[in-house]
């Protein structure tokens, strides 16, 4: 009955508070300690019994200063964390984030078409840290030990981008050509390359409850479906692996969508200034597709190209299913057999075959609502646009048919369309009900549409429901990204019933373009217990 607090820094701090069972004794040989300032004597209370006895000791602990990897144009060696606002019972909340700074560094590609080599363009370690709510940095992973910063090997390039806590309290997380999984103080379970014939992955690294993962990757050396053409895929693989890393099935969405990867009609809409990590300040506004588009990570149609981007998976046990977030092309739910079983898209441009696979809207009383080109007339309806994190939300049973999903509706090409003035997008959270018998689909709740081009994040960002706390706690990851100012990332935890923030943190930084990737709340009552 171990019990750890790492006390706060004097003047209403933040203290750390976890359990540590008997197993993580053992493990460590020892108390770990998590949650510790940098450049700071800590006081670290550990209590626990002995021989029947309650025992209090208290240890002074003092760590070393920040550092950080010193990069162009850098002003600040910390993350820049302002606390906007904390409600009553979420003071000991701790959230994690991902940050990447520019994307592209073209000039260690290794071969002639710069866009061909995938994930691995994206070279340049991520920032990953916990913040308390009071601003401060409690926990930061020295990214470069997994990153190569010459360039030279392929298999450490890319970048930390989405994480996950297990239920021991180990964090998994992925980069390029390799998967990682190590406990919270830094003990490596395993650093792992991809297996052959698979490459880049980014975006999902999804743990299961068996032990396996769920992987977002490309194909190596791929036939283009029409063609003699052999090329790497790009972003439209997933992958099932056990716990030794081998391959137990997989899901090629270019066999699985057919002709559909030649929908068209989202991605001619896109704002190609900023499509994921390619961040572009110069490109066009829109993209033209042509019969000759080349092959690679270009936001266009076809196999061998960026055409559908796969950004999260959701996994259904109680069909055995994946539900993937495609940023270009909609949300859709594939089944082990590799039959969709459902889209959540505007209708326009699916196949004949697919059509009948798209959701019918309702209203909350059921009634169908009409929509058109991308478009819902007289509704609050909406689809979602360039979305991400479309995942199952435990808000809902999620028994039987009907399904409680929750997505971040980033808004690029929302109605097809880009506005007449870039400040009329807006990005939302927001919740469907789904009646996967009847194929319905029920909007059930937003946030952030109302917050304007102030909240609007063109490219990633995440929402997921606390059970704990019964909140979305949602990230606009990357606000004023196309904007002049410097990007920002806006952690916001919310009450689904009437919309009250409880929490509302801004980060900042001095990389333009950064990007944020996803924040996750940290749960201390996992650390330290098996």
């Amino acid at each position: 009955d171990i019990s750890v607090v790492v006390k706060g820094k004097e003047n209403g701090g933040i203290d750390v508070k976890y359990k540590v069972d008997e197993a993580s004794l053992l493990n460590h040989d020892g108390v770990p300690v998590f949650g510790l300032y940098d450049g700071y004597l800590h006081t670290v209370v550990v209590a626990y019994t002995l021989d029947g006895k309650k025992v209090t000791d208290t240890y002074k602990i003092l760590t070393n200063p920040f550092h950080a990897r010193i990069t162009d144009g850098q002003k600040n060696i910390k993350p820049i964390v302002e606390v906007k606002k904390v409600e009553k019972g979420f003071e000991d909340r701790l959230y994690g984030v991902t940050f990447m700074g520019h994307a592209d560094n073209k000039e260690w590609s290794w071969v002639k078409n710069g866009k061909e080599h995938g994930a691995g363009e994206w070279n340049e370690p991520a920032e990953f840290y916990i913040v308390d709510t009071k601003g401060e940095i409690r926990w930061y992973l020295d990214t470069e030990q997994f990153y190569d910063k010459d360039g030279r090997k392929i298999d450490d390039t890319g970048r930390i981008m989405s994480f996950y806590q297990m239920k021991n309290g180990d964090i998994v997380f992925g980069q390029a050509q390799k998967y990682f999984r190590y406990s919270i103080l830094g003990e490596e379970s395993f650093n792992r390359k991809l297996p052959r014939g698979y490459i880049d992955l980014s975006h999902e690294v999804l743990p299961m409850d068996n032990g396996h993962f769920l992987l977002r990757v490309a194909k190596r050396d791929y036939n283009i479906p029409g063609t003699k053409d052999v090329r790497n895929t790009v972003r439209d693989h997933i992958i099932e692996i056990d716990e030794a890393g081998r391959v137990l099935d997989e899901w090629d969405l270019n066999e699985i969508f057919g002709i559909n990867t030649w929908r068209k009609e989202l991605i001619i809409a896109l704002d190609q200034k900023a499509v994921c990590l390619n961040v572009d300040m110069t490109a066009d506004t829109t993209v033209e597709i042509t019969e000759d588009m080349p092959y690679g990570d270009h936001a266009v149609t076809g196999a061998g190209r960026n055409w559908i981007h796969v950004n999260s998976i959701s996994y259904d046990k109680t069909d055995d299913s994946i539900i993937l977030s495609a940023r270009h092309q909609g949300v859709m739910k594939v089944g082990r057999d590799k039959k969709v079983k459902w889209i959540l898209a505007a209708p326009e441009g699916w196949s004949k075959d697919m059509q009948p696979k798209v959701l019918q809207p309702i209203d909350a009383k059921g009634n169908k609502i009409s929509c058109e080109n991308g478009k819902c007339e007289n509704s609050d309806f909406d689809w979602t646009w360039t979305q991400h994190t479309a995942w199952l939300s435990p808000r809902g049973e999620n028994k039987g048919s009907i399904k409680t999903l929750s997505i971040f509706d980033n808004g690029d090409g929302r109605g097809f369309e880009q506005p007449a003035m870039s400040t009329m997008k807006y990005s939302r959270a927001v919740e469907y009900i789904i009646d996967e018998k009847n194929m319905t689909v029920k909007q059930s709740w937003e946030f952030g549409k109302e917050r304007g081009f102030d909240w609007y994040s063109a490219v990633t960002s995440n929402v997921e429901y606390m059970v704990d706390k019964g909140t979305y706690n949602i990230f606009s990851g990357n606000t004023k990204l196309l904007t002049k100012e410097n990007t920002a990332g806006v952690i916001t935890e919310v009450d689904p019933k009437n919309n009250d923030v409880k929490v509302e943190i801004h980060l900042s930084n001095t990389k333009k373009p950064g990007v944020y990737y996803r924040s996750h709340v940290i749960h201390q009552d996992k650390l330290f217990k098996r």
